[in-house]
């Protein structure tokens, strides 16, 4: 009987020179030709199951070293399938990740999704089809090809590389352009059959599998946390008014003062001066003396901190509401004067219903100048907003807040719960929730790596009444 080969020699025998064992009139393409070696070790690296994220951190480089490009890109095909999202990138500043999108259709990527055909350009920005970002600056680059990444009975997204000078593809690199997409088309349908799988079986919040949502990256970088969905003290407390409500009140303006100054001047470091004007307003909002006034006056009366702040913001609603239609100024004013009604009522009166867990992943509808001066003193690792949260005040108060940040996360409180592991992805602009011990890893992998890892800003106060200026 032949004795059987093991799993040793087998290896043994494969890292012996191929030549030696090759038939008689074949050759063996043995190592040594560059872009063989680099076609051979991407089909190596897409055969290996991974972390969507890697992909598109990885796919990029590979490819644009097989096709001797300067950038290459990946666009995924997202919402209602009409959405183009560069996702993956190298060539350009990591900005664009998650903030370059085209409709399909729309640019020379857009009509090559579309048609479902590789389309290239020696010139791409005297094309009639050409959209540019002018961010990217695009000019330096202009040999341009877009090639579907095509799917099962629809495309997935595009796969765009671009070279600077004159250096046309041809049309070997544009059929391997097209084969290369073929194992990104199969990672990209892995992760999106299993987000399709869910859509059918889920019927309720939170468990156990994993989905990944995307949205748009506000402020970079990685986390990782249990969701806590942002909360708000209850509109009506009833508590017995204590001899103490007048100082802690005042302790909480004064509290709410200088958080406010010490969040100006960290605008002013950020360039974002004109952009945050807005708390210019909240400032003027404290330093008036009628609103102080007018809670002493009804805590006077024998009403507590909750009742009297309640009821100063239900007068300024009904004020502003007043007449036909309302003065949208005193509108906006009046959500302004709410919103710090209820950070003093926290500062002065905590409500333990609207508490956050510490270093949680803070899930809302939009983020507001409360959050800055309550909800960031639990030391939030990340935020995530829903598709409602795109107005810019909110994108200030995210820069200022300073941690990984994403907006326009569509299902998001369909499919998070309170307590779900979930790992905000800032780079790329993604949220999975529940996600794989490969990527939980490659987060923790990436902290490692880091030679001098620095806690990021924060605005938190510290503990006790003296909350003191942002942490640098």
């Amino acid at each position: 009987m032949p004795r059987s080969t093991s799993a040793y020699e087998l290896e043994t025998q494969s890292a012996e020179p191929c030549s030696s064992r090759a038939p008689l009139g074949a050759t063996i393409h043995a190592s040594g030709d560059a872009k063989l070696d680099a076609i051979v070790d991407f089909v190596r690296f897409v055969a290996k199951p991974m972390p969507l994220t890697l992909l598109l951190d990885e796919g990029p480089r590979r490819i644009a070293s097989i096709l001797e490009a300067d950038v290459a890109s990946l666009y995924l095909l997202e919402r209602d399938g009409d959405e183009l999202v560069l996702r993956g990138n190298v060539g350009f500043p990591s900005v664009a990740r998650g903030r370059v999108r085209l409709r399909v259709g729309e640019g020379i990527t857009g009509l090559a999704v579309e048609c479902g055909r590789p389309i290239s350009v020696v010139h791409a920005s005297s094309h009639r089809a050409f959209r540019a970002f002018p961010e990217l600056d695009e000019d330096r680059y202009p040999v341009f090809l877009a090639v579907p990444i095509l799917g099962h009975g629809r495309p997935l997204g595009a796969l765009v590389v671009q070279r600077a000078g004159e250096r046309e593809l041809g049309r070997d690199d544009i059929h391997l352009a097209l084969a290369l997409t073929t194992p990104i088309s199969t990672g990209i349908r892995h992760a999106q059959l299993l987000d399709d799988l869910r859509e059918k079986n889920r019927k309720t919040g939170g468990g156990t599998r994993k989905v990944t949502l995307p949205g748009m990256p506000i402020v970079g970088g990685r986390a990782l946390g249990a969701v806590a969905a942002l909360r708000r003290p209850a509109p009506t407390q009833k508590r017995t008014r204590s001899p103490d409500d007048l100082r802690t009140l005042r302790s909480a303006f004064e509290v709410a003062e200088k958080l406010m100054l010490s969040l100006r001047g960290r605008a002013h470091a950020h360039g974002l001066g004109e952009q945050a004007r807005f708390l210019d307003t909240y400032e003027q909002i404290l330093s008036d003396g009628r609103l102080r006034d007018r809670a002493h006056e009804l805590m006077s009366d024998g009403k507590g901190v909750a009742e009297a702040l309640g009821q100063i913001a239900r007068e300024v609603a009904r004020t502003a509401n007043s007449g036909t239609t309302g003065d949208p100024f005193l509108q906006e004013r009046a959500r302004d004067i709410e919103d710090l009604c209820d950070a003093l009522l926290m500062l002065a009166s905590p409500d333990a219903r609207a508490e956050l867990p510490q270093k949680a992943v803070l899930l809302g509808n939009d983020l507001t100048v409360f959050d800055l001066i309550v909800s960031a003193r639990s030391n939030p690792v990340a935020v995530v907003l829903t598709e409602r949260a795109l107005g810019p005040r909110t994108r200030v108060l995210l820069k200022l807040l300073n941690v990984p940040a994403i907006v326009d996360v569509g299902g998001a409180y369909r499919w998070a719960s309170p307590g779900d592991v979930a790992l905000v992805d800032a780079d790329h602009g993604f949220l999975v929730i529940n996600p794989s011990k490969a990527e939980i890893a490659g987060v923790r992998a990436q902290r490692k790596k880091a030679k001098s890892p620095a806690r990021r800003p924060s605005v938190r106060p510290p503990a006790g009444d003296d909350f003191g200026d942002i942490e640098a």
